[in-house]
């Protein structure tokens, strides 16, 4: 339990030294807004939440279909958030998924992606858990993914 904890607060010290290294973003970013996100994880479903910016790099993470059944989770999730350079975004929570068929683990969701046009972002996503894993260079258990995220109205 204490290395679970000291694994979580790693990660958030570390999003939070890489976000504080980039500055906070404008207040009337291309990010701001409500976003529709579409993701799967190599080898499961694809998952939907809803991503809403807020200023000075915070949001909200609200997801429809991780909970066990795929049900909704009915808390939002805090999440974080940064615009790059060159159109890149970023954006994290952390949070709990299904994996495979039989498990649900919590850790971090980190999607890192590019403007495609003014409303559709895409990139990929890292699911970073606390679980130990010997044969990763980290390791934690982490996967790897896809994502489209589409501008929605508030």
């Amino acid at each position: 339990m204490r290395i679970q904890i000291a694994v979580v607060i790693f990660l958030f010290m570390l999003i939070s030294a890489v976000t504080g290294q980039q500055g906070a973003p404008p207040a009337k970013g291309k990010l701001m807004g409500r976003w529709q996100v579409s993701f799967a994880l190599d080898g499961d479903a694809k998952k939907n939440l809803i991503f809403e910016t807020k200023e000075k790099g915070a949001g909200s993470f609200s997801l429809l279909d991780t909970g066990p059944d795929n049900k909704p989770v009915p808390d939002l999730v805090p999440a974080a958030w940064t615009e790059l350079t060159s159109n890149r975004v970023s954006f994290s929570g952390e949070v709990e998924l299904p994996l495979g068929t039989c498990c649900r683990e919590f850790g971090t969701l980190m999607f890192k992606g590019k403007f495609e046009s003014a409303d559709t972002i895409k990139g990929n996503l890292v699911f970073v858990t606390s679980i130990d894993e010997e044969e990763s260079a980290y390791k934690f258990h982490s996967a790897i993914g896809t994502f489209t995220a589409t501008r929605s109205p508030r």
